[in-house]
């Protein structure tokens, strides 16, 4: 997941051989993000909130992420859905197609995921997954479409999907009073095993949107490493800090660049937005 978000992968054509990687990673992580984050604690969303984010190098388009959640039943409860979906457009799709499908159930009141999904095509690497949270067992049953298998995998007690990981991160019940240099840490399960992610807070910064200038809460992600991120990569993300904790924008500093997806439109909300 490095950088799932912003560009699964260029092709070298777009920059040399390491750049590529670099980008490629970085795509990723923001589609995944985005596809992926629940807590009702703090009622930071509700049912109905949708959001749009445009993923750009510069001027350029590469891609766009999706994220809706409404109420539904599931297995007789009333559960949120939350559907976040992501794909490449123009120069971007010519180099490498991206068209993922994220999805998660989460209990409304505790915020733990009882299913996800995961469809994914990124540049012809195929995933089509389903996700059974047994809470009780602390296992997760990972039906894997793809290949036609079933497995049962131990999971600690407070993990997260990648898509319920996203919610229970606006919801955190520490994020108003978190320090500068603290860390936000969750257990997300993601490729059929926990990874540590960790969110350190750099303050709050104002920073301009297409809606107005708003005050923002900064973090710099972090997993552990031998996955997708290395925490020598600037990946940066700024949530606004009002009472929705609405993901704004997500930034990985190149050598060629900054990659970034930005909140292009939303509606749904559950409070107001404060502009400066």
């Amino acid at each position: 997941m490095v950088c799932v978000f912003l560009f699964l992968t260029f092709g070298t054509d777009f920059a040399n051989k390491i750049e590529t990687e670099i980008m490629k990673n970085t795509i990723l992580f923001i589609f995944a993000l985005f596809a992926s984050t629940t807590f009702a604690q703090s009622n930071a969303y509700n049912s109905g909130e949708k959001f749009k984010f445009r993923i750009h190098y510069g001027f350029v388009n590469a891609g766009y992420a999706t994220l809706e959640l409404k109420e539904v039943k599931y297995d007789n409860k009333k559960v949120f859905h939350a559907k976040g979906y992501g794909y490449t457009t123009g120069m971007t799709k010519m180099f490498f197609k991206v068209k993922d499908d994220y999805q998660s159930y989460f209990d409304k009141a505790t915020g733990k995921p009882y299913k996800f999904i995961r469809k994914i095509d990124e540049g012809g690497y195929t995933k089509d997954q389903e996700g059974y949270f047994d809470q009780e067992g602390n296992t997760v049953l990972v039906n894997d479409h793809k290949v036609n298998s079933k497995k049962r995998i131990v999971v600690s007690e407070k993990v997260q999907d990648i898509v319920s990981s996203f919610y229970y991160l606006r919801n955190h019940p520490g994020i108003d009073n978190i320090q500068i240099g603290e860390h936000i840490s969750i257990d997300m399960f993601f490729d059929d095993e926990i990874s540590k992610f960790k969110l350190k807070y750099l303050g709050k910064e104002n920073i301009k949107t297409k809606f107005g200038t708003i005050t923002s809460l900064k973090f710099r992600p972090f997993v552990q490493s031998g996955r997708v991120f290395k925490e020598e990569e600037s990946l940066t993300v700024w949530f606004s800090a009002d009472k929705n904790k609405i993901p704004l924008r997500i930034e990985a500093d190149l050598a060629v660049g900054s990659l970034k997806a930005d909140l292009e439109s939303y509606s749904g909300i559950q409070h107001n937005i404060k502009f400066n």
